[in-house]
């Protein structure tokens, strides 16, 4: 074969295989282009289905966001509710506690009272017995030996008396001020309280106290002597022994004599001439 030959050989060939290599490319676009558009529309609706799947998610998260706030309030709400019903609560027991003090108070008012009446209905049984007053040195409140002696001497004549009280009354001059006074003269009724109940024995609520300071006075003068007398405690003794033992005798009396008339007049004798 000559190299024209050869030539014109090759030519045919490769016309042949570039018009077969065209078939093939044709055939291969006209088979896959519907493959290929298939895959963009699952592609689309899967980018589609993708969407709508973040925007549940969305949707989730938003309203699970308003569900936790939902609960949040819920429970704030229920603390709050339980804060008020324990103050409520609180102020309940704090009525309760003051009601229960008040009947307390009512209850000890009312004994008080019971008390009071009590006195003031024995009030004019007790009668002065005796009386002692004890002096003291300017600005003081000590109880000299002396005055000791004679509240031995007041204390002695209470042993036999079983109603009985004691007031002790204290006083001072004039010197100083008003309110310095009333202080010195209960620390001189305290001094004889004290001695009383500590030496005698006798009972603290039989004793009444008070200090009336530069009030009273025994001499109005303004001597040193004055002074003196007026710087003092007086203690009074007051008792119902005597006024019990008058009520018993005479009631004892009056049982006697009815006894007497019962026995020697008949309740429905009549009266004589002698009688009348």
């Amino acid at each position: 074969m000559t190299g024209t030959g050869f030539l014109a050989t090759t030519c045919i060939l490769t016309g042949a295989l570039l018009a077969g290599g065209c078939a093939t490319k044709k055939y291969v676009r006209n088979t896959t282009a519907p493959i290929q558009a298939k895959v963009d529309q699952v592609g689309e609706q899967t980018n589609r289905n993708g969407q709508q799947i973040e925007d549940t998610r969305n949707q989730v998260k938003t309203v699970d966001e308003k569900a936790q706030s939902g609960i949040s309030a819920a429970q704030e709400r229920a603390s709050t509710a339980d804060q008020h019903a324990l103050a409520a609560d609180q102020h309940a027991n704090d009525a309760m506690n003051k009601a229960n003090q008040a009947n307390q108070s009512a209850d000890t008012a009312n004994r008080g009272l019971d008390k009071l009446r009590n006195v003031v209905a024995n009030i004019d049984d007790y009668q002065l017995q005796s009386s002692a007053a004890v002096n003291f040195k300017f600005n003081q409140f000590k109880l000299s030996d002396d005055a000791k002696a004679d509240l031995d001497k007041v204390a002695d004549g209470l042993k036999p008396d079983k109603r009985f009280f004691v007031a002790v009354e204290g006083y001072t001059d004039s010197t100083g001020s008003k309110q310095y006074n009333e202080e010195l003269s209960r620390k001189r009724a305290d001094a004889v309280v004290e001695y009383l109940v500590a030496k005698h024995d006798i009972p603290i609520y039989r004793i009444h106290m008070v200090g009336l300071g530069e009030e009273k006075p025994l001499d109005e003068g303004h001597t040193r002597a004055a002074r003196a007398k007026n710087r003092r405690v007086e203690v009074k003794i007051f008792s119902a022994d005597q006024v019990t033992a008058n009520l018993s005798a005479s009631n004892q009396t009056d049982s006697n004599s009815a006894s007497r008339v019962d026995t020697t007049v008949p309740a429905n004798a009549t009266p004589t001439n002698d009688n009348r």
